[in-house]
């Protein structure tokens, strides 16, 4: 039976692609050390954290994920460390079923919280990556409401609502809290804290390049146009997610060079963030970092309803070079006609 079982619930945008692609690259390490990293990928988690959740867009290959991921924990004897940020904006009950799945096993929980600054874009760039056909103006104006899509944004980032719901479930003295380090910090010090949070001996750890590199501003204009084209043409959730999510967003258009997506955090958003730091303050749970370091940030970079047309065509013929240079090599090692490889 596992001595202990970490779950690492969020937040999303906050590095998690980062300190998981870590843990996978340091699997074996880990499990020389007494540290479980379930499942065979990452993915493995993925579907398992969709299958207790009830997510329907994991589809039936997520089945029955959760209970093997459970008997896996059950059967090692060790520490288990599970990361999956779909798990933090979970409801109560949700969160009882998930701790209650580990039995008498101690269930301890970390949450990593990037400042709203850097949240705001990074968002932003999520929601265009999902199918989302609203532009950056009326999406920040959007996020001081009720509605959609602040409703989304508030469900994701809302700290002190998270952060306290966990906490309720496991205890304080169980739930920490680590802070994303500010700009110009060591590519390093969010391993170094979460590690720290996690209990995990990390020394020798090999590093991972940085994940889930962003959009600049002119590539997000372009999928978002994209976006639109789409929407009447009701392509499949799968679809979307192989073709467009993951074989332009990620894989082509993440990483162009070209201006950043800028954003002054507004007084009423430093506002409402000081009352969230405050309420996770008030948690009682363990900080790892500096909660200064969730004070909102400014991005330099543009107003994505600035950047030229000139600016914007570019960016797309990029992608369509990307894409023509990508089926060319598929074809040369015997791929034929098919399309962007997700």
């Amino acid at each position: 039976m596992a001595s202990r079982v970490v779950l690492h619930v969020g937040l999303m945008k906050s590095g998690t692609s980062y300190l998981q692609q870590r843990l996978g690259a340091n699997r074996a390490l880990l499990r020389e050390r007494g540290v479980l990293f379930p499942g065979e990928t990452w993915r493995d988690q993925v579907l398992a954290v969709s299958d207790v959740l009830g997510r329907k867009q994991a589809g039936p290959a997520a089945r029955g994920r959760w209970a093997a991921l459970v008997a896996e924990a059950a059967a090692y004897d060790g520490v288990v460390v599970v990361s999956m940020e779909f798990l933090g904006p979970a409801p109560p009950e949700r969160i009882a079923e998930v701790v209650g799945s580990f039995g008498d096993v101690p269930v301890e929980v970390v949450l990593t919280l990037r400042d709203l600054g850097r949240g705001v874009p990074a968002m932003w760039q999520e929601s265009l990556q999902n199918g989302g056909t609203t532009d950056w103006t009326t999406y920040v104006a959007g996020l001081d409401g009720k509605r959609k899509p602040a409703r989304s944004f508030w469900r994701q980032q809302g700290m002190g609502r998270i952060v306290a719901n966990w906490a309720a479930a496991v205890g304080p003295e169980r739930t920490s809290v680590v802070t994303v380090p500010p700009p110009g910090a060591p590519s390093g010090l969010l391993w170094e804290r979460f590690s720290a949070a996690t209990g995990l001996d990390a020394a020798g750890a090999v590093p991972v390049d940085p994940a889930n590199t962003s959009l600049d501003a002119a590539s997000a204009l372009v999928l978002l146009e994209l976006n639109r084209r789409l929407e009447a043409a009701e392509l499949s959730a799968s679809d979307y997610h192989t073709l467009v999510k993951f074989g332009l967003g990620k894989r082509v258009m993440a990483g162009r060079a070209g201006p950043a997506i800028g954003f002054t955090p507004p007084a009423w958003l430093v506002a409402r963030s000081a009352e969230v730091v405050a309420r996770v303050a008030a948690s009682g749970a363990r900080v790892v970092g500096d909660l200064g370091d969730l004070d909102p940030v400014v991005v330099r970079g543009v107003d994505p309803s600035t950047v030229p047309a000139e600016e914007r065509y570019a960016a797309a013929v990029d992608v369509l070079a990307a894409v023509t240079l990508q089926r060319a090599e598929q074809r040369r090692a015997g791929g034929g006609t098919a399309t962007v490889r997700a």
